[in-house]
C-alpha cells in the first residue's frame, strides 16, 4: 500500500477510465479522489445525500476495535491505513483549507471484575506482537488519567498514540476536494441494476429513473445498502445494517481526555467539552430513529463506568447504520465472473480507520495494479462465518 502524495487532488481534466462509484460515503468518495489522481474519470452515485449515513454518524476513532479477535491480516490492513492518515490530513488541508480535527487523544480500556469479556491478556499480546505502544495502569494510575472513573476499576490498558477525527469535518473536507477536482457527485441517484456488453463485461449502471450511466468499471461501496443492491444484481454479499445509537454529552473541556472503550459503552471526548457516547449494536434492518430504552442503557453504562459524568448535559442523540459483515471484515476486490465489477464494503465498526487504505488499494487495483498485500481474507467469495465475538449481534 503506497502513501498518498500531494498530487492526488490535481484538478486536471481526464479522459481516462470511466469508473462509477456506487456510494457517497467516506470510502466511496476517497476512492474517487484517488482514482482521479491515477488518471481515471470517476463519478460518484449516491442514493440519498452524500456522506449522511454511517460515515457521518460514527465516532471517528482511529483504532481497530478489539483487533485481537480478528486474523492477523486485519491488523496488517488497518496498520497500513492508519499510517496514511498524516499525509491525507495534510493533503486535504492544503487543497481545501479545511480540517478534519485529527487529534491524538489516546484510548483507554478500563478493567473491572465483572466485565463480560476480559480482554487484558489478549490485548497485551496483540499490542506487543504488532508494536502498538501500550501502557498497563493500576487502579490509582487509571483514576489519575480518568478522574471521572468508577472507584471499582481494577486498572486499565492505555494506548496513548491513538487518535480521532470529527467525521462530519472529514466528510466536508473530502467533499470540497471532490468539488475542486471537478469529480461529479450525483445525489438521489439510486442504482438498481448493471449493464453488460456482449462479452459479459460490466459497461453501465441503471438508475431508478431508468437512466443508464456508462462505465468501464463499477465499484460497489454503498455501505449498509451494499447487500441489498448486490441481491438485485445477482451477487451474494452478506452485508447488512447494524444499527448504532449515540448520545452527545456536554461537559467541562478536558474533563475526559482519553477515548474510553468498554464492551458496554465507549466515550469519545472532543476538545470543546462534548463527549460522544456510543453505541448500541442492533440487527433490526433499516429501522430508523432512536429509542428511549437504548439511550437509557447507554447513559446507565456511562454513569456506572464514569460516575463523574452524571452532571454532564445530554444535548443530542442520533443513530446510524454500520455496514456489518458476519465476520467483521470488509469485502475488498473484484467479483469473479463479473468483469469490471469491484466491491469495497462491510467495514462494520472500522470504516473511518480503514478509509484511506481501502481507497488506495481499490483505486490502484481498479487501474490495473496488483495489491502489495495479501487480500485473500477479504475476498468477496470467502466463506460466510458469523462470529459473535466481534460483536455481530443476533438478528432481532
Amino acid at each position: 500500500m503506497k502513501q498518498p502524495e500531494s498530487k492526488r487532488l490535481d484538478c486536471k481534466q481526464t479522459n481516462g477510465k470511466r469508473v462509477v462509484v456506487i456510494g457517497g460515503g467516506v470510502i466511496g468518495c476517497l476512492t474517487a479522489l484517488y482514482l482521479h489522481e491515477l488518471g481515471a474519470n470517476p463519478i460518484v452515485l449516491e442514493k440519498g445525500v452524500a456522506g449522511r449515513e454511517s460515515s457521518w454518524a460514527g465516532a471517528g476513532i482511529l483504532c481497530p476495535i478489539h483487533p485481537w479477535l480478528y486474523p492477523d491480516s486485519f491488523t496488517h490492513l488497518i496498520d497500513a491505513s492508519l499510517a496514511m492518515y498524516p499525509a491525507m490530513d495534510a493533503m486535504l488541508h492544503e487543497k481545501t483549507g479545511m480540517s478534519m480535527q485529527w487529534l491524538k487523544s489516546g484510548l483507554l480500556i478500563p478493567l473491572f471484575d465483572d466485565d463480560r469479556v476480559h480482554h487484558r491478556d489478549d490485548a497485551l499480546k496483540w499490542s506487543h506482537r504488532f508494536d502498538w505502544h501500550v501502557e498497563e495502569l493500576d487502579a490509582g494510575q487509571t483514576q489519575m488519567h480518568v478522574p471521572t472513573i468508577s472507584d471499582k476499576v481494577n486498572g486499565s490498558l492505555l494506548w496513548p498514540d491513538v487518535g480521532q477525527v470529527r467525521n462530519p469535518r472529514l466528510l466536508a473536507s473530502v467533499s470540497k476536494a471532490l468539488e475542486l477536482a471537478n469529480i461529479p457527485v450525483r445525489q438521489h441517484a439510486e442504482v438498481v441494476g448493471l449493464g453488460e456488453n456482449g462479452q459479459g463485461e460490466i459497461n453501465a449502471v441503471t438508475l431508478a429513473s431508468g437512466e443508464q450511466v456508462e462505465a468501464d468499471a463499477v465499484l460497489l461501496a454503498a455501505g449498509s445498502w451494499s447487500g441489498e443492491l448486490a441481491k438485485q444484481i445477482g451477487l451474494a454479499l452478506p452485508v447488512e445494517p447494524v444499527k448504532g445509537q449515540i448520545v452527545l454529552l456536554k461537559g467541562e473541556p478536558g474533563k475526559v481526555q482519553h477515548i474510553i472503550k468498554h464492551d458496554d459503552v465507549y466515550l469519545v471526548p472532543r476538545s470543546d467539552g462534548h463527549i460522544l457516547v456510543g453505541a448500541s449494536m442492533e440487527r433490526v434492518g433499516f429501522e430508523q430513529g432512536t429509542t428511549k430504552a437504548v439511550i437509557d442503557a447507554l447513559l446507565e453504562a456511562t454513569y456506572r463506568i464514569t460516575p463523574g459524568l452524571k452532571s454532564a448535559e445530554v444535548v443530542n442523540q442520533w443513530m446510524g447504520f454500520r455496514p456489518g459483515s458476519p465476520d467483521g471484515m470488509p469485502y475488498l476486490g473484484p467479483v469473479e465472473g463479473r468483469k469490471g465489477l469491484w466491491v469495497a464494503c462491510g467495514h462494520y465498526r472500522n470504516g473511518v480507520a480503514l478509509a484511506p487504505g481501502t481507497a488506495d488499494l481499490m483505486s490502484r487495483m481498479i487501474m490495473g495494479e496488483k495489491p502489495d498485500m495479501d487480500l485473500s481474507d477479504f475476498r468477496v467469495d470467502r466463506p460466510v462465518v458469523e462470529l459473535n465475538r466481534v460483536g455481530f449481534p443476533k438478528a432481532a
